[in-house]
């Protein structure tokens, strides 16, 4: 009961910490820490993840060193819980300023199970993720030319296979490299860096002393490769530890501390920089396309909108101030004027699902441009872990009021009648089937053991932020929906709906759908590569400018492009416009799913049926949002074109 309060005590306070987190333009997660010569810094260890499986898994499952009383967790959040994490408390001993040099820290006699279990994660290429005052490790690797590479983000392996022999080593020893900073004023120094150089090597106690495992005997004995190897050089190291059944693995590990003029505040700015991710001009080199793109389709937009309409609305209203014998005189009339007495007619087929899909789109789409911009400010720093899922979350449900108002709204001017199913189904349609996906592979990942398997309690935290905040918010959007005024149309609507000419092939509404997804498309294909790359290879984003401009790109493409597809189809004739135009721009969504299957082949993904179905499980929720956001971006677009040009002509 008591971790049970505990957890809806967290839930109940998400909002209020995102206010509090807010004091500052710049939010590292903590408050700095002064460590005075000598005190402990602890060292935490995260989940090892591999980008090949997507299954994170718990560190203390594989056969490492424990601390004294066992793990336990060191953070705990409902945003970290969701997102895999599992910080945990290290058996490393760390004391600022206090350097140590091969000191041992546990001998593990692997098992049968316990060689195959940590083989097979060094072949699937699970990393570790340390954490030392709330910065992750960084990897400090050699490369081909013998140079240190330094890599900032994913962590480090735990191990490698031989090429040739393709046997599984460990690396059982780490250099820990710590940067630290004297602030002016202050006792003490900050940690500023930290780096991790992993080896392997095949430890052997002088003498032949081999430890029992239960006297510490062992540890006083020096181990022959450090007092072979003082510098411990890994080339000069001929021995490897290898992973098999009986082997003694001797961990060991060395601390050096490196003074830096890098302060507190700018210590994060190495592992969000652009040039340790990717070139700043290959972002700008995407915004240019983006930008290119709509000011081509703005140029065409206006060129054939404004001259074409100009022209339309000049000649239908000459046409109604003559009399009905000039009028029958003139030539007989043809385009989009013809249609005015049914182009307000309400969808022809599911007009109150049309309505939740617009609604639901219009709080994605809100949500998502709310969290991206105060992610671009600085209020949603990756040091603040699992603070971007939990503002998705709080924002998600607070925009609830605008789903319900949006479908309200449309569905009063349909004219509907089921008003609470259509209410009821805004609340729960897209969220139902998020959270029932999500269930299943939480399901799935239990038996998996993984650590993105999310516990029971935070399961039935997220259930009861769903039924008790979201659906009771879209329930009271919706109530003031229907007490608006209903939308107003420029022209009546007749009772029979006129029919439809046979359309020629480049007109036909399947066409133009199937084509319109490809602007906007190609208008933010290039920075959807690397929030897919965050995403799935766990790599640091922090250019959430650049994802802010290219958002607003999307959305304004789509309407572009979704406006003139409909201007065509008017023109045709065509007054079925409603789930046109919502299919144009949402198939959007389309191309980004079929992007993401030769995406995929990046991964080098494992041949486990969980990791294809997470993957693609995943990217189908994720395009799914994509397409309700672009197909209600391009419909309400439409309808408030729709509305103006049929207002601006004399209709009889």
């Amino acid at each position: 009961m008591a971790n049970l309060r505990r957890r809806l005590a967290q839930a109940s306070v998400l909002a209020v910490s995102l206010l509090q987190g807010a004091r500052a333009f710049y939010i590292p997660g903590v408050r700095p820490h002064e460590f005075a010569q000598g005190e402990e810094v602890p060292m935490k260890v995260n989940s090892l993840t591999s980008i090949h499986t997507q299954l994170p898994k718990d560190y203390y499952r594989l056969p490492f060193c424990q601390p004294t009383g066992g793990p336990k967790m060191a953070s705990e959040n409902l945003g970290e819980f969701l997102t895999g994490n599992k910080i945990q408390n290290s058996a490393y001993s760390i004391n600022m300023l206090r350097e140590v040099y091969c000191q041992v820290l546990c001998q593990v006699t692997l098992s049968k199970v316990e060689a195959l279990f940590l083989a097979k994660h060094i072949k699937y290429g699970y990393h570790n993720n340390w954490i030392v005052d709330n910065l992750p490790g960084a990897s400090v690797g050699l490369t081909g030319t013998g140079q240190h590479q330094t890599h900032y983000a994913g962590g480090f392996p735990i191990g490698f296979i031989a090429q040739d022999t393709k046997e599984a080593y460990v690396y059982n020893h780490v250099n820990i490299v710590l940067e630290y900073h004297n602030p002016e004023g202050k006792e003490g120094s900050r940690v500023v860096g930290f780096a991790v150089e992993p080896m392997s090597i095949g430890h052997q106690f002088s003498g032949g002393y081999q430890w029992d495992g239960v006297s510490s005997e062992g540890f006083t004995k020096p181990l022959e490769a450090c007092v072979t190897n003082q510098h411990m050089v890994r080339d000069s190291i001929s021995q490897f530890q290898r992973v098999a059944q009986g082997e003694n693995v001797v961990y060991t590990y060395d601390v050096t501390w490196r003074y830096s003029e890098t302060a507190w505040a700018s210590r994060w700015d190495v592992y969000l920089s652009e040039d340790h991710m990717v070139p700043a001009q290959v972002h700008w080199y995407s915004i240019t396309n983006s930008i290119l793109v709509v000011l081509f389709l703005s140029l065409l937009v206006v060129s054939i909108l404004v001259r074409n309409l100009r022209r339309d609305i000049a000649g239908y209203n000459a046409m109604s101030a003559l009399t009905d014998e000039e009028k029958e005189e003139e030539a007989e009339e043809s385009g989009w004027k013809l249609v005015h007495a049914d182009v307000f007619r309400p969808p022809h087929t599911l007009p109150m699902a049309f309505c939740v899909l617009v609604g639901s789109g219009a709080q994605i789409g809100t949500c998502g441009m709310v969290t991206i911009a105060l992610s671009a400010v600085g209020f949603l720093s990756p040091a603040r872990r699992g603070s971007l899922m939990t503002a998705i979350l709080v924002f998600y449900m607070l925009c609830g009021c605008l789903a319900g108002y949006v479908s309200s709204r449309l569905y009063k001017s349909f004219r509907g009648r089921q008003w609470q199913m259509c209410t009821l189904l805004t609340a729960t349609a897209f969220p139902g089937l998020c959270f029932a996906i999500f269930v299943f592979f939480n399901t799935i990942l239990a038996f998996f053991r993984s650590t993105a398997s999310v516990p029971f309690l935070d399961l039935l935290i997220v259930a009861a932020m769903w039924c008790c905040i979201s659906i009771p918010l879209v329930f009271l959007g919706a109530y003031f929906g229907y007490k608006a005024e209903a939308l107003s149309y420029p022209t009546v609507t007749s009772t029979i709906a006129r029919a439809i000419p046979e359309p020629t092939f480049f007109m036909k509404p399947s066409v133009g759908i199937s084509l319109a997804g490809m602007v906007p498309f190609a208008a933010a294909y290039v920075e959807l590569f690397f929030i897919m790359t965050s995403l799935w290879m766990d790599q640091f984003y922090y250019v959430f400018g650049f994802t802010f401009v290219v958002y607003i790109i999307l959305l304004v493409t789509c309407a572009e492009v979704t406006v003139l597809l409909c201007y065509y189809q008017l023109c045709a004739e065509n007054h079925r416009w409603w789930w046109f135009a919502f299919f144009s721009s949402g198939s959007t969504a389309a191309y980004t799913f079929i992007y993401s299957f030769f995406w995929f082949q990046s991964l080098e993904a494992s041949k486990m049926l969980i990791t294809y179905m997470l993957y693609f499980g995943y990217m189908f929720l994720i395009c799914s949002g994509i397409f309700l956001v672009t197909g209600a971006v391009g419909t309400l677009t439409s309808l408030w074109f729709i509305r103006k040009i049929f207002g601006t002509i004399k209709v009889d």
